[in-house]
C-alpha cells in the first residue's frame, strides 16, 4: 500500500483515493481499513455510472418490495445500496439485512449508519461471509459488485440460495463487471474504461498495479454466463437495465 495518507477531496468532503499512486510490490486486493477511508471515491471514480446505479436500486426496492420481507445487500461495502433503499423505503413495513465480509467496511457503515437521520426502517448489518447467510422472506436481493468476488465454482450455490430464501415475485439486482465473447469489442470497452479513469484521475500507474491487484480476486463473466445461471437456478425474466462500457447491471424475478 502507499504510504501516501489519503486525501479530502474538496469537492465531495470524501478522501481520496491513492492507494495505488506510488510503486508498489505485487499483491491481491484486499477490502482493507485503507480500501474503506477511501471507498466511496475509489468507487465513484472507478465504476461508471455508480451513482445511477445506487440510485435506481432504491427505486427497484421501492417498486418490488413486499410487506413484511426483508431485504437483504449482500457485499454491502459501505452501504450505497443499503441506505438507498433505507430512504426509499422510510416508511415501509420491511427490514434490511446488510453483509459484508470486511471488518473495516461494516465498521465504517455502522458509523455512517448512525449520522443518517432519514433511516426509518430496521437495518442490521453482520459482518459475514454472504456464502454463509441465511436467506429467508425476502422480496428484495442486491448483488452490487460482489459475485465477482467469490470463486466461480460456488456462484451457482448462492444464487440458488438466493432464489430458495426469495419470495415469489421478488427481485434480484446483480451488478458485475463483465466481459464479452467478441475479442476485439472486449478490448475496445477496456480501452474505453481506462480512458474513463484517467478522465476521472488517475494515473496509469494507479490503473495498472489496481488492475493487478485485482486480476486473482475479481473474475468477470459474460452477460450470456450470468443468465444462464440464473435459468439454472430456476429465476424468470432477465436482462440488463443499465450498461456503461464493461459493467453492467442486471435485473431478475422470481
Amino acid at each position: 500500500m502507499s504510504n501516501d495518507t489519503p486525501q479530502k477531496d474538496s469537492q465531495k468532503g470524501q478522501r481520496r483515493d491513492q492507494l495505488f499512486a506510488q510503486k508498489q510490490l505485487p499483491g491481491d486486493f484486499v477490502f482493507d481499513e485503507n480500501v474503506a477511508e477511501v471507498f466511496e471515491d475509489m468507487i465513484n471514480r472507478s465504476v461508471p455510472g455508480y451513482s445511477t446505479i445506487i440510485a435506481m436500486i432504491g427505486v427497484l426496492a421501492e417498486r418490488h418490495y413486499q410487506q413484511d420481507s426483508v431485504l437483504y445487500d449482500l457485499g454491502c461495502s459501505l452501504g450505497g445500496a443499503t441506505f438507498a433503499m433505507a430512504h426509499a423505503l422510510s416508511n415501509a413495513n420491511c427490514s434490511i439485512v446488510a453483509v459484508d465480509n470486511s471488518t473495516a467496511m461494516i465498521e465504517t457503515m455502522q458509523r455512517k449508519k448512525a449520522s443518517l437521520d432519514f433511516i426509518r426502517i430496521p437495518i442490521e448489518c453482520r459482518c459475514e461471509d454472504v456464502l454463509d447467510v441465511n436467506i429467508v422472506n425476502a422480496s428484495v436481493v442486491v448483488l452490487n459488485f460482489t459475485l465477482q468476488f467469490v470463486t466461480l465454482t460456488e456462484r451457482q450455490g448462492l444464487i440458488e440460495r438466493i432464489y430458495k430464501g426469495m419470495n415469489p415475485g421478488g427481485i434480484l439486482i446483480i451488478s458485475e463487471k463483465i466481459v464479452f465473447p467478441d475479442e476485439k469489442l472486449n478490448d475496445l470497452f477496456i480501452d474505453m474504461y481506462h480512458s474513463f479513469k484517467e478522465n476521472m484521475g488517475y494515473s496509469k500507474l494507479e490503473i495498472s498495479q489496481k488492475r493487478a491487484a485485482l486480476e486473482n480476486v475479481l473474475l468477470p463473466e459474460t452477460i450470456d454466463a450470468h443468465r444462464n445461471r440464473l435459468n439454472q437456478a430456476g429465476f424468470g425474466s432477465f436482462d440488463v437495465w443499465f450498461q456503461c462500457f464493461n459493467f453492467a447491471s442486471m435485473v431478475t424475478f422470481k
